[in-house]
């Protein structure tokens, strides 16, 4: 269950994005659909919430995102590099969104690796604008158990999303 906090800034987003006349979607590993979920737990959200992707696997950031083989093999699936083209390939196979956001990440309790704590999340932002597409990274690093990794990434994404309109 996501706290009200986070469902307060998806709020927000909504109403952002409803007065921009923009729409919102997602692509999200280790949170696994609560950036949408937070969306659509919004009465309304059809109204600027397109559709969401979970995409955990690496074939399914590939076949559902054309998250490129050599970006996972050189950076890994939790990366900004991924991150980013995650967002963009929401973008590229959801033409009414203008807004994409992405998560991938390591929430624990295992799946460290070097580098690459429990905790590590990376973000992208992608907006779709009459000039092109432009995208942001983010990583952050989270303290606390699986549940809390993924609430604190969810509300991250969020207020990156809000921020950047």
């Amino acid at each position: 269950m996501l706290n009200t906090s986070i469902i307060e800034l998806a709020a927000a987003l909504g109403d952002k994005l409803t007065r921009e006349k923009l729409f919102l979607a997602t692509a999200e590993s280790c949170t696994g659909g609560l950036v949408a979920g937070a969306c659509t737990a919004i009465a309304g959200s059809s109204n600027w919430f397109e559709r969401g992707y979970i995409t955990y696997s690496n074939e399914a950031k590939q076949e559902e995102l054309g998250v490129n083989t050599d970006t996972l093999e050189r950076f890994g699936a939790v990366s900004e590099e991924t991150a980013m083209e995650m967002a963009a390939g929401v973008l590229a196979v959801v033409p009414k969104a203008n807004l994409a956001v992405s998560t991938t990440g390591i929430a624990g309790p295992g799946g460290a690796t070097a580098g690459k704590p429990v905790g590590m999340v990376c973000f992208a932002v992608a907006r779709r604008t009459e000039e092109g597409v432009t995208a942001r990274a983010y990583t952050q690093l989270f303290e606390g158990d699986r549940a809390h990794v993924r609430e604190q990434a969810v509300q991250f994404i969020l207020h990156s999303a809000f921020t950047s309109l």
